[in-house]
């Protein structure tokens, strides 16, 4: 086990989180293409079944098959839980991941980018069902992952097993329900602890307004709720820093026209029982008990600013310990730091990515 606590170097101005549009990676990035995978009579950990359950994914780079057919250069990436694969494809994310040189050069290893169940172009409550769509949490969004990596892709072993927030969060589940199906493994901006404390508070704050929303309906509305939508900006506040949201409201009236624009950026781009599904789909996660079952070094990176993941906690000693071969590294907050966004800003974090993935050589 290796403990390190090391300084970022420089950052932009931050994004604001939400579902951000992607439209399409840099130039330079090879094979960019995207797919749908159609996983039949799915179950649910609760006992609920879908006859069908759509997963998109984009993928880059070209699969390799060694001498025995299977595909051996294979990268999964796993998004947030406002986000969809094509969070990778940022600005700010994808040339310092992989483009030639960076740690998952698309022009070596096949990356795949999946929409998790219950986002973008996969399956999702506003799809149809709405409020009738079975209560998923995280072990249905991992089971639909490992599921399109099977049987869509038909890829056997990855390479490497990656995610960012709550994708990092499901890295943690995969190494522990599939510990011999990935050489490595790395989880940025996340803990494996329960969701509780003030994590689970703000998560209820939103669950709890959107079915309070006058005209939420049950999940049953024919036009989006908008009462909730005020609500929405703690989102933004719980994932900022301390320092970036000062910077961006350095006044009282700075504040009103912050929280103002927040606000705007949600209005009809959010889907009420999309999101709500989103938040309460935490429900499951608990990986504590099971670390020893992983098997894959594993790289955590989170940033000591993270009011979603704060280092007071002391989780990530004790975790690492059960790990056999694990490396955490906590980035100090600085002023170039943006606290849970710190994860959409690769060139804090890549350089321990491209270490601890040359090690496998």
């Amino acid at each position: 086990m290796s403990l390190s606590y090391l300084r970022s170097g420089a950052l932009g101005v931050a994004l604001m989180l939400g579902a951000t549009a992607v439209q399409g990676a840099p130039a330079g990035f090879p094979n960019q293409t995207e797919g749908d995978y159609v996983a039949k009579d799915f179950r649910f950990a609760d006992g609920s079944t879908l006859p069908e359950v759509k997963l998109h994914y984009t993928t880059l780079g070209t699969p390799h098959k060694n001498a025995a057919g299977e595909i051996d250069n294979a990268v999964l990436a796993l998004h947030g839980t406002t986000g969809t694969g094509k969070q990778f494809l940022l600005p700010t994310l994808a040339p310092d991941l992989f483009a030639e040189g960076a740690p998952l050069d698309a022009s070596k290893y096949y990356v795949i980018l999946p929409d998790g169940l219950g986002r973008g172009g996969s399956t999702k409550p506003s799809d149809g069902l709405k409020a009738k769509f079975p209560r998923y949490g995280y072990a249905d969004v991992v089971e639909g992952q490992h599921r399109l990596v099977t049987e869509g892709l038909g890829i056997k072993h990855l390479r490497l097993v990656m995610g960012t927030s709550m994708g990092g969060m499901q890295a943690w589940m995969w190494g522990e329900r599939y510990p011999d199906s990935m050489d490595r493994i790395a989880a940025v901006a996340s803990q494996p602890i329960q969701v509780s404390g003030r994590n689970a508070l703000w998560r209820r704050l939103l669950i709890e307004n959107i079915r309070n929303d006058p005209d939420y309906k049950g999940g049953d509305y024919t036009e989006q709720p908008s009462h909730f939508l005020k609500v929405l900006p703690i989102f933004n506040i719980m994932t900022e820093s301390v320092l970036g949201l000062q910077k961006d409201a350095p006044t009282n009236d700075g504040a009103r026209q912050l929280f103002d624009k927040y606000a705007a950026a949600f209005t009809g781009k959010v889907d009420a029982n999309d999101w709500l599904y989103w938040f309460d789909s935490s429900y499951d996660y608990d990986p504590y008990a099971g670390l020893e079952r992983i098997k894959a070094p594993l790289l955590a990176v989170n940033f000591a600013d993270d009011e979603l993941n704060p280092p007071q906690l002391d989780v990530m000693d004790g975790a690492m310990a059960k790990l056999k071969n694990s490396r955490f590294v906590l980035v100090p907050a600085s002023a170039e730091t943006h606290g849970h966004q710190s994860l959409r800003y690769a060139k804090l974090w890549k350089g321990y990515l491209q270490e601890f993935m040359a090690s496998a050589k």
